[in-house]
């Protein structure tokens, strides 16, 4: 099988595209082929090498959180999906590939109203946004929540979740991104390079940070007491926290089906829509990385692996 991998860290000219043998699923796991996945900021954490205390690999290494495509082969101990099911899911690394083998524990029915390169751009956005705004937040009816970077990939899905479950939300965009997040539902959409929102917003119940920098510290102003801020980028001050009275935290995903089943349903309610910025072939990855580095991606940029 075709495969993109990485033999040693740097830019996006260690992508490699190779040949592999294809993988075979062991007895709790799934054999997908891929028709789509998409470029994460994470991947190019990862790449660049910036990560390798935290999380090392073993090169070479193929990149890839999310994917959707249709199941090749199970294992003896898989009970809920079966060969022929179209699915999406996300992992740690491997889906630049035309074949993946995940755990069923991650991995759900795509919706049935999406195609297979619309399902892989809402794997990963539902899966942070269930963590951020269900488990971490616990977010309820009613609350006033700020989302910091509402036009990305994540935070345009996370938007629309956080409407379904009935709070009043904020987002921050600027440029196109505005009105992109005000299209996603948003109640109230500040432009990030003519406002300034630490004037504009008070008594947040939650804020959610994926910016992170000076963005993340000038949050805590505009959480209410007892509120929460919480980051997809960086560990928040705790000394900051603790001055404002809040909570902070880090928070990293953990992938689950159940987290995309919740995601998918809403899909099919038409709660959520997706949004693609571009599409470009498993062979442009490097070109795909570069242009989500550049900043400034209103959606996500899809990479097509098999029609």
């Amino acid at each position: 099988m075709k495969v993109i991998q990485i033999e040693t860290y740097g830019d996006s000219g260690v992508l490699k595209l190779n040949q592999a043998e294809n993988p075979q699923p062991e007895e709790n796991e799934i054999l997908i082929k891929v028709a789509a996945t998409t470029v994460n900021p994470f991947d190019m954490k990862v790449r660049s090498g910036s990560m390798q205390k935290m999380i090392p690999l073993n090169l070479p290494w193929v990149p890839g959180t999310d994917a959707a495509g249709t199941i090749e082969a199970i294992g003896s101990a898989v009970t809920r999906l079966k060969v022929g099911d179209k699915v999406f899911a996300s992992t740690f690394g491997g889906t630049y590939a035309e074949y993946v083998v995940i755990k069923e524990d991650q991995v759900a029915l795509i919706p049935k109203n999406v195609s297979l390169p619309q399902a892989a751009s809402l794997a990963v956005p539902i899966g942070t946004s269930y963590s951020f705004l269900v488990e971490g937040g616990e977010l309820k009816a009613g609350q006033r929540i700020l989302i910091q970077g509402a036009a990305g990939g994540v935070g345009g899905i996370m938007v629309q979740m956080a409407k379904a479950l009935g709070a009043y939300v904020i987002g921050t965009a600027s440029g196109k991104g505005v009105e992109l997040v005000r299209s996603f539902g948003a109640d109230e959409v500040i432009d990030y390079k003519k406002q300034d929102f630490t004037e504009l917003i008070k008594d947040a119940d939650l804020v959610i940070d994926l910016v992170g920098g000076e963005t993340q510290a000038k949050s805590f102003s505009v959480v209410k007491k007892g509120g929460k801020l919480l980051s997809a980028v960086m560990p928040p001050s705790q000394e900051l926290a603790q001055q404002y009275g809040v909570t902070a935290q880090f928070i990293s995903s953990a992938p689950s089906h159940k987290k995309l089943e919740f995601g998918a349903k809403l899909v099919e309610e038409g709660k959520i829509k997706t949004q693609i910025a571009k599409t470009l072939k498993l062979e442009d990855a490097a070109e795909a990385q570069d242009l989500v580095s550049a900043g400034g991606v209103n959606g996500k940029v899809v990479l097509v692996v098999a029609d």
